[in-house]
């Protein structure tokens, strides 16, 4: 079975983690790493050095483990996210664990609710 990764990041450098995970859960199998950015449109995008860095850094660690790097705006991420793992026939996400509460509402829950027939959602603890 072919088995297709998504690792969902920030614009946070401390991403490296999360896309190691995916290149490890991976693991040799048939299939392809994808690294997945939603950015919202209230924030800015590469309109600061910062962003500007943080976009290569994701770039060199594309390359660095062969992945395929996605960068979307868009004001709907959940909707975004599930439309990437029926694009792309993603069998399984990484996400670094989130600040939110875990009241059975946040993003994660409804993503893992939204995709559970096609893909699991592994969650890695901060």
């Amino acid at each position: 079975m072919i088995k297709n990764v998504m690792v969902c990041v920030t614009q946070q450098k401390t991403c490296d983690r999360l896309i190691r995970q995916g290149y490890e859960f991976l693991n040799d199998e048939k299939g392809e790493l994808f690294i997945i950015h939603v950015a919202h449109y209230q924030f800015k995008f590469l309109g600061n050095s910062k962003e500007g860095e943080a976009l290569e850094y994701l770039y060199e660690k594309a390359l660095e483990y062969g992945a395929q790097l996605t960068v979307v705006r868009s004001n709907h991420v959940l909707d975004t996210l599930v439309d990437l793992v029926e694009k792309y026939k993603i069998t399984d996400i990484i996400l670094g664990e989130s600040g939110e509460t875990m009241d059975g509402n946040n993003l994660i829950q409804q993503l893992s609710n939204r995709v559970k027939k096609q893909a699991q959602v592994v969650v890695i603890p901060s």
